[in-house]
């Protein structure tokens, strides 16, 4: 038997000698083969790889640093455009394709010819790019409690980040904010852990359906019509003391796991391909440097298989001030189970540092190799080796009318109202269509950079309306009413000019300006100047709607009694046209609030459940109203203040018995 074995292992090793012969003389490579499992062609090019390879694949650089000479001679991994970084001002979707194949074929052309993948932040829509369709942010698609919306929200976005070449986005945040003072609260769906777990369908959205009996925590992306998905920022960067952004995020275990983590758990089944790790640290410990969590929760635990990657220099901020010590920050974020380091610009430290630390012994090989075998993990599954360069088979995508059509019904259901009418028996809204004169005011009104808000075009946004295109409120109530309705808009009016005009009701539009980050942190919360004062001038003469646009509730309740109805609008992009659908009753109002509105910041924080909670308006509330076609088309016909024609009522009361009596 012993000899039996002997002479089979010799057959085995013969023909595994005369094969690998064979294959070098034909040149095949099993990396290059298509039809090998995804496990053995990662397995074959990891061996091939020098360890300067390797330390490439996991460097991420910024478009304004790349050529294509550094991407062939450093091999490296990634390219991204950071928050504004476009390869032209209002460059169309052909001009990126050109730009990231450029890229491409520098590192195609290196010695292995691994593919990079170039990434972008496409965090409400293809927000970086001139003529996107620009859908709610989180906040606002978390007033919608619609996952299946949100899915097909994910599903736009990624042919339209495609349209220009790129095949991974950092989104979602599944971020829980936990107090509104944080200047990303816009970017997380709700307060409630449960409303941020629902909207992980945005992933099965932008990477498509994982097939059935899919191993758990395996990425997927199905195909060149969809992107590589990024869960962030891991973990408890809502949570923050005071809602300071990058802060420290006090809480045990158990609020950890039960309020920050689960939709991490969701993102994993789901198939994300990859997680961006948080600024923020966790009872004071930086998360760029927390091994238990990023590998030992996240990828033991959770059994995440794809790639961890670190935010923009998340590295250099272990240390305070940062990169103050950049050798050892590189060592703790790769031993933490960072796989792919955000340097963005000055890579060769970054690979001269983490080429030593290995070199050294300081870093063990099999950590750079286990970094390496998820990035190569990903790029095999995503197609990218089959299909490294872009197209312009879908530049139409870009902004369609579909999109947009898309992004208007997101604008109607996310909408929240708060208030209507003085009393429950004298509702404002729906607005008629045909009244006289009518006064739109207030500095958000036509204004379609704040209706927006950040991550819009360049990182804190912008103000005006000529940086790309889209519709704004005024133009959609301009574009509503009757065309014998005289609109006046004024930004600020005094309230002599209000008075002495004979206005039927006015509309106003108030809010926050845009901006991203910790540019957004607030202690303050109010509503910027002079809105508090177009408020009172406009509410204190005329009956009135207030619009609140802006990324989180704000100081309202010294204004609250005088106003007649008041509506949150949260940022709802570039469709302004799905607020007029709603105002006008179109369409009825059915979002809930996604977070507690409060009273006065002192309270702050405080979320549902909380032993003091207090609030002006609590977590889940909005007020309904139906879709009244037939009470538009009277008002359309007889203006607001006069009684229906007998024919009119008696025709639609004959309607309406034809529907419920004769109809079967």
């Amino acid at each position: 038997m012993g000899r039996a074995f002997l002479r089979t292992l010799g057959v085995l090793s013969l023909w595994w000698f005369v094969a690998s012969a064979m294959a070098q003389s034909t040149g095949y490579v099993m990396y290059k083969d298509p039809g090998q499992p995804v496990a053995a062609r990662v397995k074959d090019l990891l061996s091939r790889m020098t360890l300067e390879e390797k330390i490439g694949q996991m460097t991420q650089i910024d478009r304004t640093v790349a050529t294509y000479d550094f991407m062939r001679t450093y091999a490296i991994g990634s390219v991204l455009s950071g928050g504004g970084s476009t390869p032209l001002p209002e460059a169309s979707a052909e001009d990126w394709v050109n730009m990231i194949n450029d890229y491409q074929k520098g590192s195609l052309s290196s010695r292995l010819g691994i593919p990079m993948i170039y990434g972008i932040d496409a965090v409400h829509g293809h927000n970086n790019v001139y003529n996107a369709t620009i859908f709610p942010h989180n906040i606002g698609l978390g007033a919608t409690r619609d996952p299946d919306l949100v899915k097909k929200i994910g599903a736009a976005t990624a042919l339209e980040v495609r349209a220009t070449g790129i095949p991974y986005v950092f989104a979602p945040c599944i971020a829980v904010c936990r107090d509104p003072r944080w200047g990303r609260c816009y970017e997380s769906y709700s307060e409630n852990e449960d409303i941020v777990r629902q909207m992980t369908e945005i992933i099965p959205g932008l990477q498509g359906d994982i097939p059935s009996g899919s191993r758990k925590g395996v990425p997927y992306v199905a195909g060149k019509n969809r992107v590589a998905a990024c869960a962030k920022h891991f973990v408890g960067d809502g949570g923050t003391t005071k809602g300071i952004n990058e802060n420290n995020t006090v809480v045990d275990m158990h609020g950890l796991l039960s309020i920050h983590m689960p939709a991490y758990t969701d993102a994993i089944i789901k198939g994300v391909s990859t997680v961006m790790v948080s600024y923020s640290s966790w009872n004071g410990e930086k998360m760029h440097a927390n091994r238990d969590l990023v590998t030992g929760f996240l990828k033991d635990t959770l059994k995440f298989k794809g790639f961890v990657i670190s935010d923009w220099q998340g590295i250099d901020r272990i240390t305070s001030p940062p990169h103050a010590n950049y050798s050892y920050s590189v060592e703790a974020g790769i031993l933490a189970g960072i796989d792919m380091v955000m340097v963005p610009f000055n890579f060769t430290e970054f690979i001269d540092d983490l080429t030593n630390l290995v070199k050294e012994k300081v870093i063990p090989i099999d950590r750079i190799d286990d970094a390496v075998e998820r990035i190569l993990f990903v790029k095999f599954t995503m197609g990218l080796f089959e299909n490294p360069l872009a197209d312009f088979s879908l530049v139409d995508e870009l902004g369609s009318q579909a999109h947009r059509e898309l992004a208007r019904e997101a604008v109607r259901k996310s909408l929240v109202l708060l208030k209507n009418g003085k009393n429950e028996t004298d509702p404002l809204l729906p607005l008629p269509k045909k009244p006289k004169k009518i006064l739109v005011a207030g500095s958000h009104a036509d204004n379609l950079g704040y209706q927006c808000g950040g991550w819009t075009i360049t990182w804190q946004g912008f103000s005006g309306n000529n940086y790309t295109r889209g519709t704004t409120i005024l133009s959609a109530i301009n574009s509503t009413v009757d065309l014998s309705t005289e609109v006046v808009y004024q930004e600020n009016p005094d309230k002599d000019f209000v008075k002495s005009t004979d206005f039927d009701y006015a509309i106003v539009v108030v809010g926050e300006h845009p901006y991203a980050e910790t540019a957004g942190d607030s202690l303050t919360l109010t509503i910027a100047d002079p809105s508090p004062t177009t408020i009172t001038n406009v509410c204190e003469a005329v009956k009135c709607v207030v619009i609140v646009v802006s990324g989180r509730p704000l100081v309202i309740e010294p204004y609250i009694s005088s106003i007649d109805a008041l509506v949150a609008a949260w940022l709802p992009g570039t469709e302004g046209q799905g607020v007029a659908d709603v105002l006008f009753g179109d369409y009825g109002f059915s979002g809930k609030l996604p977070r507690t509105w409060f009273k006065s910041v002192d309270q702050l924080p405080m979320n549902f459940g909380d032993s003091h909670y207090d609030p002006l308006f609590p977590f889940d509330f909005g007020l309904k109203t139906e879709s009244v076609p037939g009470l538009v088309a009277r008002a359309t016909s007889y203006g607001t203040n006069r009684i229906p024609h007998p024919l009119m009522v008696m025709t639609c009361l004959a309607i309406s018995l034809y529907f419920t009596v004769g109809y079967r």
